[in-house]
């Protein structure tokens, strides 16, 4: 499928000032500028990134209310529940409220329903079990925005409920106590880019300091809220939230924490992982950490990690990191024969992609990862993607989306054949009734056809900037690395080279060609990696364009290595 290639086209004039004020590589100021970052103090802030400017918790919507409520109930030594998601996200901030809240003596219980068993949010027969437990109040991270007939079952039952996500909220948003979601239309706080352990952050940020307005600090110590940045970075990195503002402020703090090997429970996943704590990157959480993590939700029970991000025991979470490494080989292996299995069928019956839209449903594909399987799919053919498993009466299943297709806007327009629906612009979930299943498809190409355009089912690549082989310097790399971590919002850098000759290649491990790339005329030289062929023979020597990123040699900083994207 041809991709076509777009430019970043920056104001020169910014670029110019830039330049002259920070005496950096032009190629830094035309990415800064393309950030939307136009003067010198800008650009030093975002560059090195202090707490100065952090928006305080109390500009969100209920703040005050949920910090009053939860001082009140630690005083009193009211039953507290903390309930959140199965994903990443879900548990960094269950584990980070957790902690905080631990520190002062509350009297504590957290849960995190099973994916499949329970499915996903706070339901009524949560309130039923925390009813059974004696809780007084209960509060949500990552979820809750559409538990509606939960926190109705909870009023009933003398409950308070206070709802932290960042979720898109429906028309109407449940009658709880307290409700902190950004995303709220009537919140101006202009945090809306933060996952669920933002928001709970945010919410120990406005409890450390009604706690010390209150003397609570006088009876036990103070806690650093630096201390829970590798929580913070995990699950907002994890949930691929925008990397700006004050989620890119606190996840370089973040990254720094996690680097020094405070927490055992990430030490142990970066061994079992493979990763040099000294140099963990963003593309380590993502691609290593995460899906561990998000393994034990859709595999076994995240409960495991919860556990396992607040065990304070090295042995003990050397043991949990290898069943996480366990039970992420066996997630990988699952994935790839739905991918397998949806790809026959498309070459089978091409017509699976008539409509720009991939609709389909088995009863044998495991629900937990249908999200992946999804967006696998969706890149691929670059259209959105629903994936259902049909066992049960109700279907349940994951959508992804692409470009600026919103998923959560589609479903949200299809409602009368959903049973439930929620997430994001770009990945969402859904359940509805078997016998629907059929009338999927077509309703949602009627609001594909109203809303969608020609441009938005195009595969796009951007090109940050045409880059010589003479302008690939250690140097230059160094400063690209002064913009992580990268990410959703601050996405890495990509680069296109042109007409460049392979001087010398080999393959390694089978499916990956390590080459030696010159320009015209010969006289530059860089090393490149091109991972993962389909096919290694009948290779180029000869490529007219090339779409790269640029990294340092893990094992020579003083070497480039040329990461080569697609030619």
């Amino acid at each position: 499928m041809e991709i076509k290639l777009t430019y970043t086209t920056p104001d020169t004039k910014v670029i110019e000032q830039l330049q002259k004020t920070l005496g950096c590589h032009p190629i830094i100021t035309r990415l800064l500028a393309d950030r939307g970052i136009v003067t010198a103090d800008e650009a030093r802030f975002f560059l090195n990134p202090d707490y100065s400017r952090l928006s305080t918790p109390f500009e969100l919507k209920d703040m005050d209310k949920a910090v009053e409520r939860i001082y009140t109930a630690v005083s009193n030594k009211e039953k507290i529940l903390i309930f959140g998601d199965f994903d990443a996200d879900g548990v960094t901030a269950t584990a980070m409220l957790y902690q905080f809240l631990g520190l002062v003596e509350a009297d504590l219980s957290w849960y995190v329903p099973h994916r499949t068993k329970e499915g996903y949010s706070l339901q009524v027969p949560h309130i039923e079990m925390a009813v059974s437990m004696d809780v007084d109040l209960i509060i949500t991270v990552d979820c809750g925005i559409s538990s509606h007939d939960a926190v109705e079952a909870a009023a009933k039952e003398d409950i308070d409920i206070i709802i932290t996500d960042h979720h898109e909220p429906d028309t109407t948003v449940p009658h709880a106590l307290a409700v902190i979601n950004p995303k709220q239309a009537d919140c101006s706080a202009g945090l809306d880019y933060l996952a669920g352990v933002g928001v709970a952050f945010y919410l120990i940020m406005g409890l450390r300091k009604i706690f010390r307005d209150n003397g609570v600090w006088e009876q036990y110590p103070e806690p650093r809220l630096s201390e829970y940045l590798d929580l913070f970075t995990i699950g907002t990195i994890g949930d691929m939230v925008p990397l700006v503002q004050d989620n890119r402020v606190l996840c370089v703090a973040g990254m720094k924490r996690i680097r020094r090997g405070l927490r055992p429970a990430l030490v142990s996943m970066a061994r079992t992982s493979r990763i040099d704590l000294d140099k963990l990157d963003s593309d380590d959480i993502s691609f290593r950490i995460v899906p561990r993590l998000n393994a034990a939700g859709r595999i076994s029970h995240a409960r495991i990690c919860v556990s396992h991000l607040t065990c304070p025991a090295p042995a003990q979470t050397e043991t949990t990191a290898a069943l996480l490494d366990e039970l992420n080989r066996k997630r990988q292996l699952i994935e790839k024969e739905i991918v397998e299995d949806i790809e026959r069928r498309i070459a089978t019956d091409p017509s699976i992609l008539e409509n720009r839209l991939i609709v389909l449903w088995d009863t044998g594909w495991e629900a937990s990862v249908l999200g992946i399987a999804a967006s696998r799919i969706a890149r691929k053919h670059a259209c959105p993607v629903v994936l259902l498993n049909s066992k049960d009466d109700i279907a349940k299943g994951s959508c992804r989306s692409i470009n600026q297709i919103n998923i959560h806007e589609i479903l949200s327009k299809v409602r009368n054949v959903l049973e439930t629906f929620g997430g994001h612009a770009m990945a969402a979930g859904l359940s509805m009734r078997k016998e629907n299943l059929a009338r999927l498809k077509p309703a949602l190409v009627n609001i594909l056809n109203l809303i969608g355009t020609e441009k938005d089912f195009k595969p796009v690549r951007k090109i940050d900037a045409v880059i010589e082989i003479a302008d690939i310097t250690p140097e230059l790399v160094r400063q690209i690395d002064m913009l992580r971590p990268f990410g959703t919002g601050n996405p890495e850098p990509v680069f296109l080279m042109e007409n460049v000759w392979v001087v010398s290649s080999i393959i390694m491990g089978g499916c990956h060609r390590k080459m030696t790339l010159t320009d015209q005329r010969g006289e530059h030289k860089v090393e490149a990696l091109h991972f993962n062929l389909s096919d290694t023979t009948g290779l180029p020597e000869f490529f007219p364009k090339l779409i790269v990123k640029l990294k340092t040699d893990r094992f020579r900083i003083d070497r480039v290595q040329v990461i080569v994207q697609d030619s």
